[in-house]
């Protein structure tokens, strides 16, 4: 029932619009054709995101299914290339974009057979976000009131289809500023108090990487200083925590805060520090019916036992869990993603497309 030439071409269609986030409107308007070309009548929210609804007529609670419409950077002017060996690779000047159009694609694939084969489903619900990569910014604002789903599948992870995350971190965004005096470097400097100094005092206390089994801490942005004659008088450090368990992270923070303050104190400088809560961790068990859903469609769709993994990326479905939807996140035939390197197999694709037409339309669980 799943068209290998068909899911293929409706995935070259798609990466073939530039879609950066931030700059969806040509592939929202791509999207809502395809789906008008099904049946199915997209709405456009405030925010940008794609709506829909397909009334099912088998029983059972409604299902999300959610791909996100973005790409990451440099995303424009794409040129997928189809090599002989079944592998779709851009041309190396740009990301690919099957983050995520190979969600959409198999979605739009799964979409059409049901059309086709007038096959039996539970109601679904889609919801094709924007600005996904920027830590889910247009779901966040999407009206979580309009859906009864009590699950999601949501298809946007990198790795083997028949592979789904049961859990993503909490990521905190950190901005400390610290602020000492400036000087000149040559005639007064014992006037100044050095931002910097303290800036790396603190940051030789601070352990980063894996700082336990599920918890990251990285500083990745510096920034400050008028010149090399001047003791600087205020330096930007910009990092990010990132966390399985919500509170750790939180008790990460504090701690980050905490050192900042005690090494610019001891030089006579202070701080400014701004945490933003980017993303919330979840954790969906294996037994609950979202994850027993998957494994029961990845062995019904010849896929065999199902692989269930933690992931350290963000996706829409944080959003998700916090409006009370149960949701994992689905491999979906996309490698090497965030990387010019990115690349999809067709294989992949079909059977992603399988596995999604097997989650809509399997009965009762």
């Amino acid at each position: 029932m799943i068209d290998a030439e068909r899911v293929k071409k409706t995935f070259l269609d798609l990466v073939s619009v530039d879609a950066e986030s931030g700059e969806e409107d040509a592939i929202r308007k791509v999207m809502l054709e395809k789906l008008r070309a099904l049946g199915i009548e997209g709405k456009t929210d405030g925010a940008g995101n794609i709506a829909a609804f397909l009334p099912g007529t088998l029983p059972g609670d409604a299902i999300l299914f959610s791909s996100h419409l973005d790409t990451v950077r440099p995303g424009k002017g794409r040129r997928p290339v189809v090599h002989p060996d079944g592998r779709i690779t851009s041309d190396g000047t740009t990301v690919l974009g099957a983050d995520d159009a190979a969600g959409l694609a198999s979605i739009l694939e799964a979409l059409e057979a049901i059309r086709e084969e007038k096959l039996p489903h539970r109601d679904i619900e889609l919801l094709f976000p924007v600005m996904e990569e920027i830590y889910g910014k247009g779901s966040r604002k999407a009206d979580h009131a309009a859906f009864r789903a009590k699950t999601a599948y949501v298809l946007d992870l990198d790795g083997r289809v028949g592979t789904a995350a049961l859990a993503a971190p909490t990521i905190l965004s950190l901005d400390i500023t610290v602020r000492g005096r400036a000087a000149h470097a040559g005639f007064a400097p014992e006037t100044g108090i050095n931002a910097l100094t303290a800036a790396a005092c603190a940051l030789s206390k601070l352990s980063t990487g894996h700082v336990s089994r599920d918890t990251t801490v990285n500083f990745g942005m510096i920034e400050g200083g008028k010149g090399v004659n001047i003791v600087p008088a205020a330096i930007r450090i910009r990092g990010e925590i990132r966390s399985l368990r919500h509170e750790e992270a939180l008790r990460r923070a504090d701690g980050v805060k905490e050192v900042f303050q005690k090494e610019a104190e001891a030089l006579g400088a202070s701080i400014d520090f701004a945490m933003t809560e980017e993303i919330r961790a979840y954790r969906v068990s294996p037994d609950e019916p979202v994850a027993k859903r998957f494994a029961r469609a990845c062995l019904e769709s010849g896929l065999g036992e199902p692989s269930f993994t933690d992931t350290f990326g963000g996706s829409d479905n944080n959003n998700f869990c916090l409006w009370g939807i149960r949701g994992i996140v689905a491999a979906n035939a996309m490698n090497r993603v965030h990387t010019t390197s990115e690349y999809t197999e067709i294989p992949e694709l079909e059977r992603c497309a399988l596995l999604t037409l097997k989650l809509m339309t399997m009965g009762e669980d």
